[in-house]
């Protein structure tokens, strides 16, 4: 994948600002000399003079400049820095792992290594790219997450230290004194009182969002007992160490640019876990913009990209289970697919407890253990089939396949097509779904064969590929534009060879 792109120019920088356009939300942020304040570009505070302005790549080099966010725009509202966090490059798969807790709970050396890269490489190509090193990323990672919990919750303080990663109240208060200037428990002090109640958090994006092509796709796979989705949320429930737990996801009200996240029973310490999946379900950091300047030249896909801007990889909860589901929908329509999925998964899945059961939850997705030890002749599936689901259970179960955050697409597929039952398509679909990855490319899917032509003709697998290589680095997203027109044109398709995309 090539190089993500730099920040945009000071003078595309001044332009967006003085618009408070929301496309630039999260891939600069404004600091003012004068104030000591950093914001993002669309802050509705009075704009301050261009000489007092400075602009930063990321929220982690305005703060290690010294500038401590604005209490109106909030910059821990602001999406993922775009396109940094995206593909196969070194900066974007440390930024994945450092999401994932890599240097919470390992060394900067560990992280460097992992990547195949020096230390100090790894430092000099964060400080380019982002303005800040790693571990500044990550301290202000920890610290903006924990001052939206202590403005839109009211969990206790030394709940939300545990929350953002901290390993104690201490360190948690002397880290947010030294940043921004004052106590945890004051700046609560200078925000308006949360209600107890279901703990809800807002989640930015940049605009625009298809937010009802994300939910029709959930709809349309969503397995009984585990998941529920109507016109306008989508709800599921999950496990934890600890117990289990479910969460719902909306809307935010306009005029933001966000969706609302409610969180019912999750562990302590789990919280920063969902947001992470959620905003990777929902796929909440894409840059539409960066996306359509590239699929928007071709005359396939412009007229997509017109009728439905905003359009986003929705991915999954679980990468264990999209893999099970990408296996169960080869060669099946859609419906068939969720009808054997919610079989196996009621037989299999460990059963809620009736507070669950009473908002429609009755068991959990099946675990890697459950799978990997089952009889496969009660799996309700072919022969070949269920062996392929009980083999990759034990796959995952022993590490010769994963969902690594830092595993390049090209590594990844090869080590998933390596188990039997696993194709090229299988791995691909797996790959955009269980990873989100923007440039998953499933060439072998009939779907798409036929849809790419768009005169009755079908192509290949290798002149599909050849025809998508214009589309890199985003052909994940031309798979889902060209999905939601097939889907549009025949939303219950039957023929079991032209449905198994719709897994």
């Amino acid at each position: 994948m090539p190089a993500a792109a730099a920040m945009p120019d000071a003078q595309v920088c001044e332009r967006a600002r003085l618009s408070r356009d929301a496309r630039f939300d999260g891939l600069f942020f404004t600091a003012v000399r004068t104030t000591g304040i950093y914001c993002r570009p669309v802050c509705p505070a009075p704009a301050p003079k261009p000489g007092n302005v400075r602009y930063y790549p990321s929220a982690a080099a305005a703060e290690a400049a010294g500038f401590r966010p604005c209490l109106r725009c909030r910059p821990e509202l602001a999406p993922g820095e775009g396109s940094w966090r995206r593909g196969d490059e070194a900066v974007a798969r440390a930024l994945k792992l450092i999401d994932q807790g890599a240097l919470a709970e390992g060394s900067l050396a560990a992280l460097a290594a992992r990547l195949h890269l020096g230390e100090r490489q790894l430092r000099r190509l964060f400080v380019v790219r982002l303005g800040a090193a790693p571990n500044a990323v990550h301290t202000t990672r920890r610290l903006l997450f924990a001052k939206q919990l202590l403005t839109e919750t009211a969990l206790p303080v030394t709940t939300v230290a545990m929350e953002a990663g901290f390993g104690s109240l201490r360190r948690f208060n002397a880290a947010f004194r030294q940043a921004y200037g004052l106590a945890p428990r004051d700046l609560r002090r200078q925000l308006p009182a949360v209600q107890d109640g279901p703990l809800v958090l807002r989640l930015g994006y940049r605009p625009p969002y298809d937010f009802d092509a994300v939910l029709a796709f959930f709809r349309g796979r969503a397995l009984p007992g585990v998941e529920r989705v109507d016109a306008r949320t989508y709800a599921r429930a999950f496990g934890h160490d600890g117990g289990t737990g479910w969460l719902r996801v909306g809307r935010w009200p306009a005029p933001a640019h966000a969706l609302r996240l409610e969180v019912h029973g999750a562990a302590t310490g789990g919280l920063l876990g969902i947001v992470q999946r959620v905003r990777r379900m929902f796929d909440l950091d894409a840059d539409p913009h960066a996306i359509a300047s590239v699929l928007g030249r071709d005359p396939r896909l412009a007229p997509l990209l017109r009728a439905h801007p905003g359009l986003r990889i929705p991915s999954g909860w679980d990468g264990f289970e999209i893999a099970v589901r990408a296996v169960i929908g080869q060669q099946v329509s859609v419906a068939a697919a969720r009808t054997l999925t919610a079989r196996l998964a009621a037989a299999h899945g460990a059963a809620l407890p009736a507070p669950l059961a009473a908002q429609g939850f009755g068991h959990l997705f099946p675990s890697v253990e459950a799978l990997s030890e089952a009889d496969p002749d009660g799996f309700g599936l072919t022969r070949a089939r269920a062996q392929a689901v009980r083999g990759i259970a034990r796959a995952v179960r022993e590490g010769r396949v994963d969902f690594a955050a830092d595993a390049p697409l090209d590594d990844f597929v090869a080590r998933w097509t390596a188990l039997p039952g696993i194709g090229p398509w299988t791995a691909q679909y797996i790959a955009l779904r269980a990873l989100g990855h923007p440039d998953a490319f499933p060439a072998e899917d009939l779907i798409l064969q036929r849809t790419v032509p768009a005169d009755g003709t079908r192509l290949g697998a290798r002149a599909l590929s050849a025809r998508a290589e214009a589309w890199r680095p985003w052909r994940g997203y031309a798979v889902i534009a060209l999905w939601h027109e097939a889907m549009a044109a025949a939303p219950a398709p039957s023929h079991p060879a032209a449905s198994r995309s719709a897994a």
